[in-house]
C-alpha cells in the first residue's frame, strides 16, 4: 500500500518556500491566460466559424484562470486562520454543509457519501467545511469506472481525533501520492484548479493537526487527518 506520511508542513516557512509557491501560482495562471490571448487574436482575424471556436477557448481559459485565482484565495485564507475564531464545531453538520455545495455534482455521477457519527472539534467552521468540500470534490474528480462511494469516519484517540475519508476511485500511487499535497500539482485530468490538497493540509495544520494519505494497489484513496480534542 502506498502511503504519504506528513513529513513537513506545506505552509511556506521561508522566503524561498514562499517564492516557490508564488512561482507555481504564476505558472498555474499563465496557461489559461495564454489561451485567452491566442484565441482573442484568432477572433480578430478569423471568419464566423473560427470565431465561434476561438470564443469557446477564450471562455474556458477565463473560467480556468478564475478558478485558479479562487483556489489561491482559499489557500491564503487557510494560512490566515486565527485561533481566536475557533468554536465548538459539529463535524457531522460541517460535512453536510460541504455535501450541500457538491449535491449537484454527486447526483450527476450517482455518487454517495456515507459517514459514521462524527464528533465536535474546536476549530474554524468555514475552513473545516472547506476541508470536507475539497476531499469529497477530490473523490468526484478522481473517480473510477464504478459509482463513487465515499465513507467518512472518526476515531477518538488519547490526544486527538483521527478522521478518515475513504473513496473507491482510481487512487494515487508512488510519487503521485507523495506529490498530492504540493501546491498546483497536476495528478489527473479532472483535477480542481488551484493549490488543491495543499489547502487541506494547511487547514489541518493551522488547527494543530496533521494530514496524510494512503492508496492501496487495488485503487481508492484514504485521506487521514487529525484534529485536537475539543477544548
Amino acid at each position: 500500500m502506498a502511503s504519504a506520511q506528513p513529513t513537513q508542513p506545506c505552509v511556506p516557512q521561508s522566503d524561498a518556500e514562499l517564492g516557490d509557491f508564488l512561482l507555481r501560482a504564476c505558472h498555474e495562471l499563465r496557461g489559461p491566460l495564454r489561451a485567452i490571448l491566442a484565441h482573442s487574436e484568432l477572433l480578430a482575424q478569423g471568419g464566423e466559424k473560427e470565431q465561434s471556436a476561438s470564443l469557446g477557448f477564450v471562455i474556458n481559459g477565463a473560467v480556468q484562470a478564475g478558478l485558479s485565482i479562487d483556489g489561491v484565495t482559499e489557500y491564503c485564507l487557510a494560512l490566515q486562520i486565527d485561533r481566536g475564531t475557533f468554536q465548538p464545531v459539529p463535524m457531522d453538520l460541517t460535512l453536510r454543509a460541504a455535501l450541500a455545495k457538491l449535491a449537484a455534482g454527486l447526483r450527476e455521477i450517482g455518487g454517495e457519501v456515507r459517514y459514521d457519527t462524527l464528533p465536535k472539534v474546536w476549530g474554524n467552521l468555514d475552513r473545516l467545511i472547506q476541508l470536507f468540500e475539497y476531499l469529497v470534490d477530490y473523490g468526484i474528480r478522481n473517480r473510477g469506472a464504478e459509482a463513487l462511494r465515499i465513507h467518512v469516519t472518526a476515531e477518538c484517540r488519547p490526544n486527538d481525533w483521527l478522521f478518515q475519508v475513504r473513496d473507491n476511485g482510481r487512487g494515487l500511487q508512488g510519487r503521485s501520492l507523495e506529490r498530492a499535497f504540493r501546491p498546483f500539482e497536476r495528478l489527473f485530468d479532472r483535477q480542481r484548479p488551484g493549490p488543491g490538497l495543499a489547502t487541506c493540509r494547511v487547514i489541518v495544520e493551522r488547527h494543530g493537526g496533521s494530514m496524510w494519505a494512503e492508496s492501496p494497489a487495488g485503487g481508492g484513496t484514504t485521506f487521514f487527518f487529525t484534529l485536537p480534542l475539543e477544548e
